[in-house]
């Protein structure tokens, strides 16, 4: 029985045993299956990541700014680049003491202006790259060398303390010169408007890198334990535009925009119509590039007199319009500028001729719809370049409806007003139809058919105007020419693209005739241009909207030179003219006279005068200063002037005009021998509404010389304008330019 029971308990026990050890094996299995399969999750599912951020944690990548690109313009004068400045970095680490911590922050905060007890905190970190300040120029970087000479001499031990790293500032030598085309970049280098922004990468380059090891205790280590990856230079940009021409182009738009009193700034493009480039791009007026965000005295003005809650919004408006660029951003009714299109359609579809006529009454009836002339009373019956002539509205709804409004479409599209022209600017603007596939009502076609009611950009009339200059190709506008790497290298280039033939060249060729005889109808207003064969066309368009209770216009002149060999064409409209005049013909075309009249001589037009011009050719006058005055009168007389003699003294001491000034070929030289007969002056009279004769007759009475410009050989033609106002006190002998035209203009 004993024997049994003890047989029982060891059998039990040994059960026991057994479900222990494999509970044992299964927990051992279990948890080292469990470990196991961590282990290998970690390795090969998370390895990387985790060594990732192993590498993380002992390395602190910093980043190196490259150099960003140069822009150039067309003759390589330089638009826009980076100079070299410097960023200031601490090694905090290595200043050990108080008097060590204290001591350099006391003098960077001094020679940096920054705040010291800030400064001050930084010196205390366990780092060895903290930077301090970024771009600092040549003259901080003079005083940071002097004190870190003067602390090394002071202090042992921390001569890397402080260390100087290159770094770049981007700078715009011409200020706001093309403010709106070439943009400008943030506060990391990074394009933000313009060609910095629309090629921001190819200009920016590829950032280098320092990667700097750090210890068990998370601290930087010393600079021996860098390795620095160079950064790689920007490309450099060459424009189309060229900077002598955009000079010439602002100048007048400037003056433009004060002699018109323009409310919404002005436009001005200039292209090449054989390439598509452009020459010159305006928004007037610009900004400065170097200080992109500091807007004009009176818009700070207004901003401060609204509740301070609207003052932020209003600011950034206020800048966003400031930035905007008028010639690719904004859409406006082109009104009759778009007359040369009208024509060209017609001519092309064979719907009209050089021997069609048209009869204007004052007004045309479209479904009980009156549309009126400018003319109230009508044209009477005209051949088609009297239409063109006389922007005839009536005649060119005549045009619009042999047309049709298929056709009509087919040609709006043809010549690409139905969408962006995709000029490598950012911003551009669609056109706005009446609708998107063209449809029209008969109203609509009558008011297209003479530029109203529809919007397009400025770049694309100025690209449709090139296209009926040159051929009746549309080009694709462009304004970066090439691309180039820091070695010189051709990176890209820009090929003249033909994107379609919209006219036949026998159509070009009729109305380059029409557009050229077009500008001599009204000299100055109408573009017309002494030496040179211009074609263009006036243009006035009610704005959609209007301003303060007030009609708004936009006062443009579109046109080309020269006309029998198109080179270039111009565009000049100002949005809002709130002067004493608002049509293109008084406002816009004398602009673009003016600007047309410098640049044809820089593109090396040559001029050639008719015979009536030549009578008005001005030269240059002599030196005649320090002669006596009979050996002054004998060589200016040489010279194919005049002479006046003012003063009682045997030399002359200043003359008016001075030498080298223009003056008319028989023009009067005055002769000033002594002081007090140089400070006498004349009034200056009217000569506007006067002819060719009596203007002359009347500066010879007042002792002054005239330059006259326009139309000059017709009997019609009067004075328009004159150069110095009226009342005005002047030298005897100053010379006046006097404007003519028609006595009639044509208010489109």
């Amino acid at each position: 029985m004993a024997n049994r029971k003890q047989k029982s308990q060891k059998g039990q026990i040994q059960m026991l045993r057994q479900r222990t050890t494999a509970l044992i094996l299964a927990i051992l299995v279990v948890g080292f299956g469990a470990v196991a399969v961590r282990l290998a999750a970690l390795q090969l599912i998370d390895g990387p990541k985790l060594q990732e951020l192993a590498v993380e944690q002992q390395l602190v990548d910093t980043t190196i700014n490259a150099k960003r690109g140069t822009i150039y313009d067309a003759k390589g004068k330089v638009l826009a680049q980076s100079a070299s400045v410097w960023k200031v970095v601490l090694a905090p680490a290595y200043l050990k003491e108080k008097d060590e911590r204290s001591y350099v922050a006391k003098n960077l905060s001094k020679i940096l202006d920054l705040d010291y007890s800030d400064l001050y905190k930084k010196t205390k970190e366990n780092s060895y790259y903290v930077v301090i300040k970024r771009r600092i120029e040549s003259d901080t970087r003079e005083e940071i060398l002097k004190f870190m000479k003067r602390m090394n001499k002071k202090f042992d031990g921390i001569s890397n303390s402080v260390v100087l790293f290159d770094d770049y500032r981007r700078y715009y030598p011409y200020n706001d010169l093309a403010s709106s085309v070439i943009g400008f970049t943030g506060s990391e280098d990074q394009g933000l408007e313009g060609i910095e922004y629309q090629y921001d990468s190819y200009l920016k380059g590829t950032p280098g890198r320092i990667i700097t090891a750090r210890n068990a205790n998370q601290t930087d280590m010393p600079f021996q334990y860098e390795q620095n990856v160079d950064a790689e230079d920007g490309n450099n940009i060459t424009l189309t535009i060229d900077e002598t021409i955009q000079s010439i182009a602002e100048k007048y738009m400037k003056q433009g925009i004060i002699n018109n009193s323009v409310k919404n700034r002005g436009v001005c493009i200039i292209m090449d119509v054989n390439t598509g480039g452009i020459l010159a791009m305006v928004t007037a007026d610009g900004y400065d590039l170097n200080n992109p965000y500091d807007l004009s005295a009176e818009a700070l003005k207004e901003i401060r007199a609204l509740p301070e809650k609207k003052r932020a919004s209003a600011e950034s408006a206020a800048l966003s319009a400031m930035w905007r660029n008028k010639a690719v951003a904004d859409t406006y009714y082109p009104g009759s500028v778009f007359k040369m299109c009208t024509a060209s359609m017609g001519l092309n579809e064979g719907v009209i001729n050089d021997k069609s006529t048209f009869f204007c009454s004052g007004s045309t009836t479209v479904y009980d719809y009156t549309i009126h002339c400018h003319q109230l009373s009508g044209h009477g019956t005209q051949n088609l370049f009297q239409v063109i002539a006389n922007s005839c509205n009536p005649a060119f709804m005549e045009i619009g409806q042999k047309l049709g409004e298929e056709k009509f479409w087919k040609y709006y599209q043809g010549f690409g007003f139905s969408e962006p022209t995709g000029i490598d600017i950012p911003g551009e603007s669609d056109d706005i139809f009446f609708s998107e596939d063209g449809s029209m009502k008969p109203t609509d076609l009558a008011v297209a058919s003479f530029g109203q009611n529809f919007s397009i950009t400025p770049i694309q009339m100025i690209t449709a105007c090139a296209a009926v200059a040159n051929g009746g190709k549309v080009l694709q506008p462009y304004i970066v020419k090439s691309i180039t790497d820091v070695d010189g290298n051709v990176v890209k280039t820009t090929d003249t693209v033909v994107k379609r033939q919209v006219i036949s060249e026998e159509v070009s060729r009729q109305m380059c005739d029409y557009l050229e005889r077009n500008t001599t109808q009204g000299g100055r207003n109408n573009g017309y241009i002494a030496g040179y064969r211009v074609g263009g066309k006036t243009g006035t368009s009610e704005k959609l909207t209007y301003t303060e209770g007030v009609e708004d216009y936009i006062a443009s002149f579109c046109g080309f030179a020269p006309a029998d060999n198109p080179q270039v064409a111009c565009l000049v409209f100002f949005d809002t003219p709130q002067g004493a005049y608002y049509y293109g013909s008084q406002v816009s075309a004398p602009v673009f006279v003016d600007i047309m009249s410098e640049v044809l001589p820089y593109l090396e037009v040559q001029a050639e005068y008719s015979d009536s011009e030549k009578e008005y050719v001005d030269t240059a006058a002599g030196n005649y200063v320090g002669l006596t005055t009979e050996a002054a009168e004998k060589r200016a007389a040489s010279d194919g002037f005049t002479t006046t003699v003012k003063g009682s003294g045997d030399k002359v001491i200043s003359q008016i005009p001075a030498p080298s000034a223009k003056i008319p070929g028989d023009g009067n030289v005055v002769l000033y021998t002594d002081e007090e007969s140089a400070a006498e002056t004349v009034t200056v009279p009217n000569f506007i509404g006067y002819n060719v004769s009596t203007v002359n007759s009347v500066a010879t009475s007042y002792g002054l010389n005239v330059s006259l410009s326009g139309i000059t050989s017709s009997a019609s033609a009067l004075s328009t304008a004159q150069s110095i106002a009226e009342g005005t006190q002047v030298a005897e002998g100053t010379v006046i330019n006097i404007e003519f035209g028609e006595s009639t203009v044509v208010n489109d």
